[in-house]
Parts: C-alpha cells; sequence; structure tokens
C-alpha cells in the first residue's frame, strides 16, 4: 500500500517519543527536608531539568521532615542542616555528605534601621530570646549601638515551629556563647523556646518578622535578601563587628579537614570560629541518602544531579550568598559516593 512505510515509520517514531517523554518523567527524583538551602536548590534543579532533563523535586519542610521521610523510605533523598552522627548513620544504613555551607543571621523589623546597621554580639541575641531583654532600648543592646536611636518598644521573637537544622545551627551558636542558654534550653532541631512566636520553615519566619514591628528571629541567609529583611552584624569570637556574607562565611570555613570529616559522616562545626573576619553562626547543609537504595537508579541520578551542581553550579550559589564546597571537600565527598551501591547485587 503507498505510504504504509512512512505510516509505519511514524507510528514508530511516535511510540518512541512517547517512551522516551515516559522514561523522562519516570526519572524525575523527589527529596525533602531543610529549608535552609531551598532557594538554591530550586535554582539549581531549574538549570539541572535544562542541561539533563532529569527534574529533582525538593520539598522545604524543615530537616527534622526530612529526616523522618528519608528514616521512613518515602523519598529518595533527605536534607538536613542538622548532621546525623555515625553511629545513627549506620544504624539505618545512610550516607550523609555536604553540598553547600551558609550562614545564618538574626533578621530584625525596626522602622528606621537598614540592613547591617544593628550590631548584637551573642550574650545579647541569647538574652533576647530567652526574654531577659525586652526592650529595643535596653541598655546592652544600646551599648553595641551608641549611634542609633532605638525605640522603646516591645521586642517580639520569632522562632522555628517545626523540626529545623537553622534551629540546630542557631540554638548551637547560642549555647556556645551563653552558658545560661545552654543550661535552660540547650541546643537541637527543636527547643522548648522560654518564649516568642513559631513559624514554619524559613520561609514562615521571614514573613513573620516582616509582617510584625519589633520582631526578631532567624533565617538562612538568602531569605533575608531575597525577603529584604534587616539583617544584624554579629560580634564574633575574635570581637570584631563583621556583616554576614560569603566572605565571612567562607572564612568560617577555613581550616577544615575535609577527608578526616569524611570518615565522620562530614559532621563539621562551623559556629563561633575564630578569625577577625568569620561570621559566627555558619553551617554545612547536607544530604542522606541509602548505601543500600532500594531505587539504585533515583539515588544515581541524586549524585549525577550533585556532581553536577559541584562543577557547574557555583556561580548559583555565590548569587545566593552561600559558599560553593571548596575542592578538597567535594574531592573527599565523591570519593564517600564509592560506599552507595547503585547496582542491585
Amino acid at each position: 500500500m503507498p505510504g504504509m512505510k512512512t505510516v509505519f515509520a511514524e507510528l514508530v517514531g511516535a511510540v518512541a517519543g512517547f517512551l522516551m517523554v515516559s522514561a523522562a518523567a519516570a526519572a524525575d527524583v523527589s527529596g525533602g527536608g531543610a529549608s535552609f538551602p531551598y532557594p538554591l536548590y530550586a535554582k539549581w534543579a531549574a538549570a539541572y531539568k535544562s542541561a539533563a532533563g532529569v527534574g529533582i523535586n525538593h520539598q522545604s519542610i524543615g530537616s527534622g521532615g526530612g529526616i523522618a521521610q528519608i528514616k521512613a523510605k518515602t523519598v529518595t533523598f533527605g536534607a538536613t542542616d542538622a548532621p546525623l552522627q555515625p553511629a545513627e548513620l549506620d544504624r539505618y544504613g545512610l550516607a550523609q555528605f555536604p553540598t553547600v555551607i551558609g550562614g545564618v543571621v538574626p533578621v530584625v523589623n525596626i522602622a528606621g534601621i537598614a540592613p547591617g546597621k544593628l550590631t548584637l554580639d551573642g550574650q545579647t541575641l541569647a538574652a533576647i530570646f530567652l526574654g531577659k531583654i525586652v526592650k529595643w532600648n535596653d541598655p546592652a543592646i544600646k551599648a553595641l549601638n551608641p549611634d542609633i536611636a532605638l525605640p522603646p518598644r516591645p521586642i517580639v521573637t520569632v522562632h522555628r515551629s517545626d523540626g529545623s537544622g537553622t534551629s540546630f545551627i542557631f540554638t548551637s551558636y547560642l549555647s556556645l556563647v551563653s552558658a545560661d542558654w545552654r543550661k535552660r534550653v540547650g541546643a537541637n532541631t527543636s527547643v522548648a523556646w522560654p518564649l516568642g512566636v513559631g513559624a514554619k520553615g524559613n520561609e514562615g519566619v521571614t514573613n513573620n518578622v516582616k509582617t510584625m514591628s519589633g520582631s526578631i528571629g532567624y533565617v538562612e541567609y538568602a531569605y533575608a535578601k531575597q525577603g529584604r529583611l534587616s539583617f544584624a552584624r554579629m560580634i564574633n569570637r575574635d570581637g570584631k563587628a563583621v556583616l554576614p556574607n560569603a566572605a565571612s562565611f567562607e572564612a568560617a570555613a577555613q581550616g577544615v579537614d575535609w577527608a578526616a570529616a569524611g570518615r565522620n559522616g562530614f559532621s563539621v562545626v562551623l559556629v563561633d570560629r575564630p578569625g577577625a573576619t568569620s561570621w559566627p553562626i555558619v553551617a554545612n547543609t547536607y544530604i542522606l541518602v541509602y548505601k543500600r537504595p532500594i531505587d539504585p537508579v533515583a539515588t544515581g541520578d541524586v549524585l549525577k544531579f550533585f556532581k553536577w551542581a559541584f562543577a557547574k553550579g557555583d556561580a548559583l550559589a555565590s548569587s545566593l550568598d552561600y559558599v560553593p564546597l571548596p575542592d578538597a571537600a567535594v574531592r573527599a565527598v565523591e570519593d564517600s559516593w564509592k560506599q552507595i551501591q547503585l547496582v542491585k547485587q
């Protein structure tokens, strides 16, 4: 019949195209957890989708949710800013690796106070969140800011209500600089906050601080920038007032032995680090995957995504003031992937 070969070829092409589309859709990988890196993961994922055709879907549900979901095996990867310790990793058969470095910043809503103009130190910040300092014109705050006209209005603290790696980073810092905080509250992804308003995710804290006059909260720096929030300078361990930015975050990560860290699940503490230019509240953020995954192909796609991000994603990270992992860290991370079985035995 005339044209039969053409029709058959078109039919085969259509079926092949359908199968390719179906395969691409099936290749999309889901994970969830930390809101700390969400702005960057979203940018990376969009760029990677265009480059490789594979979607990486990260739900910003907080580190506690990410840990719970990966343990329940309902996602291919979990994301957390609070690293699991080696014993817990071994218990669940998980591998853990860092992806990027970022900073947590105090954000405030005080009329007339521009970003970077208010100065705080660790002791004062802890006293505010303990409820020991309750007004913005408290002598302790005025002593740090003699040139600023601080209002006599009450301070409203805003904290995370969900299990949060950002809270873990923030409370870890407060526990190091304040014995009172360490004794009364401590450091964890969820703590018994002495007072204040709870909000879900970095997004929730950002929105609450933006709308509540006199408030103070803590968020990953990208949220402060994107939300156009006023942030504080901090007095660091060396007694210097520093601004949050990629340079001060990077300074805090200097001197890390990444190869040694890799033997400990990459659990590295970057808060209250020495250095005149170091921002005091800095952390890695982490990915969790199974060493023997149920779906090796999907887990392989996760590793391919982060390999691409390490090689091609530095500019996107820097645009949001995250600090790309140094080359030594990337080598240690990619070497650690050898423990992950991507082919079923």
